[in-house]
């Protein structure tokens, strides 16, 4: 009877076995108990993946044996493409380590490189011993025939090792993200970049439009015709979800105004890079290396008041500026040099915003401050210039031989000035009870819930032209890279984007790094209380049992 009870008893165990990996294999779960919800992928990265029907191809090549913060940034990167591979099986992954065959480390570098993965050379001297370590954080993800890389780490010029790979870490699900995006989605939002007021030519714009161009169509489009034919004019610019106007240099006429704030009121989005002084560096580089700024007049003052900003005809120095390349000496004794140059002042970002959070410094060329006024549309300031500013009025000459002169700092005291703002809401038509220059079909006043951001310096969107080649935007003489190119893009993908794809940049994660300093201290303590302590247990624990064995037998 005991023994039939037993054998019951085990098979009952392995029908409940059985049955609870029957049940378990069909209820698969994952719990994301992390405080940041770091491994719980955004709705709009979901609805990215749920769009991927055939094979994506990711090819990582933040492999081998790196320095604790790289460690950190690719298991950070192994576990987001896990949460990817979770949500659907045409994701697949190589790990690839590119410098680990020494009989072809230099030609993959040098491939790699000239596909645009530039690589991290990270100097270690902790051991006495200055060794370099070469770092690709790059990835490719391929679909069908197309192929993007993916950054996976920040830089910054301003910031420690250890920050770059917590933004790059905050970083990871926008950035394979937006890659997925541009490689499943079809380009369904449209721009036109305007033409016809003396905007930036086309070569000046060419890292921007190339940049924009993976994400939307593209095309220019003037409003020449805006004088003969204004509301056909207005008909077509409906037909786009954005336009850019980059720096425009000749006023704007009422008719001109009055298309685009019709646009405006049908829930067109704009990007403003517009300015209110004339000057720019190369109107210094004269024989007398000096210029006057004067006040430049697009006739949009009530334009913008009317939104809710103002662009003041006055210009922002900064102390936290960057540098200008100067000649420094007499004949062949000249040497170019970077000298501070408080005109160039370099922004800094609204961290709380999706699109300048972990954002690098946007160099300004020139600027002009902006004020926000009281009316029923929301603001949102995106770029300020430091604390340690102040406000020149024009007109004013203004020489490159003071640049060498040490600037009066308590004159810096103007405070933080707004250099690029965020509108959003409904508006209020600048031509609202005011007579109309052309008659217009279905006249609105008020406006269908839109955005636009105005930046008071065009330079920001302007790359320099070396040779009749267009640079990278952002760049310097120096090869370091500003925030531009980013900053642009991230505000284009917000006043366009209906996915939500680009909010993901507002995710906050935590990352807790070890104090390096107090590990170099403490090492030896820890160390040998890793070693003892459980051989101390270990010890006790024997003589415990020993002692009880005796007292219990004995």
């Amino acid at each position: 009877m005991k023994k039939n009870k037993t054998l019951i008893y085990i098979l009952v165990v392995l029908v409940g076995l059985v049955l609870v990996n029957a049940i378990s294999s069909k209820l698969y779960g994952r719990y994301d108990l992390t405080k940041d919800k770091r491994y719980t992928l955004s709705d709009a990265t979901n609805t990215i993946i749920d769009n991927i029907d055939s094979p994506l191809i990711i090819d990582v090549f933040l492999e081998g044996e790196f320095p604790s913060e790289f460690r950190l940034l690719q298991t950070e990167t192994k576990q987001i493409i896990e949460e990817f591979q979770l949500k659907t099986n045409n994701i697949k992954v190589n790990y690839i380590n590119p410098i680990e065959d020494e009989s072809t480390r230099e030609q993959i570098i040098d491939e790699l490189t000239r596909s645009g993965l530039e690589p991290y050379i990270n100097t270690d001297n902790s051991t006495g011993k200055v060794t370099q370590e070469i770092i690709f954080p790059w990835a490719f993800a391929s679909y069908g025939d197309q192929t993007v890389k993916i950054p996976l780490l920040k830089k910054s010029i301003t910031q420690e090792l250890s920050e770059q790979i917590n933004n790059s870490v905050q970083g990871l699900e926008y950035a394979f993200a937006d890659a997925f995006n541009k490689l499943v989605n079809s380009k369904s939002k449209t721009i036109a970049v305007l033409k016809g007021n003396g905007e930036l030519a086309d070569l000046n714009l060419a890292d921007f439009l190339q940049t924009t161009q993976s994400y939307y169509k593209i095309a220019p489009f003037t409003l020449d015709s805006v004088a003969t034919n204004p509301q056909g004019t207005l008909d077509k610019l409906k037909q786009y979800d954005l336009i850019v106007v980059a720096k425009p240099t000749q006023a704007f006429s009422e008719e001109e105004k009055l298309v685009l704030d019709q646009y405006t009121m049908r829930g067109g989005k704009s990007l403003w890079l517009t300015e209110s002084v004339i000057m720019d560096e190369d109107s210094l580089r004269n024989a007398t290396n000096s210029s006057v700024s004067i006040m430049r007049d697009l006739n949009l003052n009530d334009f913008f008041f009317k939104y809710g900003v103002r662009v003041n005809p006055s210009l922002v120095k900064d102390l936290f500026s960057a540098p200008i390349m100067l000649a420094i000496g007499e004949g062949s004794q000249a040497q170019l040099q970077p000298i501070q140059w408080q005109y160039a002042p370099l922004a800094s970002s609204n961290q709380k915003h999706p699109i300048t959070k972990n954002l690098e410094l946007v160099r300004y060329d020139f600027a002009s401050p902006m004020d926000t006024l009281k009316n029923d549309v929301n603001k949102t300031i995106l770029l300020q210039s430091s604390p340690k500013s102040r406000l020149e009025g024009v007109p004013t000459g203004i020489s490159l031989n003071d640049v060498t002169k040490s600037p009066d700092e308590s004159l810096y005291n103007s405070g933080p000035q707004n250099l690029a703002v965020l509108l959003e809401g409904e508006f209020t038509s600048v031509y609202d009870q005011r007579v109309l220059p052309f008659k217009v079909k279905n006249f609105k006043s008020k406006s269908s819930p839109t955005k636009m951001v105005v930046i008071s310096d065009g330079d920001v969107i302007k790359n320099d032209v070396r040779q009749r080649r267009p640079l990278e935007l952002g760049v310097d003489y120096r090869g370091f890279l500003y925030g531009n190119k980013e900053f642009l893009l991230n505000t284009v993908n917000y006043l366009l984007d209906d996915t939500g794809l680009i909010n993901i940049r507002a995710k906050e994660i935590s990352v807790a790094y070890l104090d390096e300093d107090k590990t170099k201290e403490e090492s030896s303590t820890w160390q040998l209380l890793n070693i003892a302590l459980p051989l101390a247990l270990l010890a006790v624990f024997g003589l415990a049992f020993n002692f009880f064995r005796k007292k219990k037998y004995t």
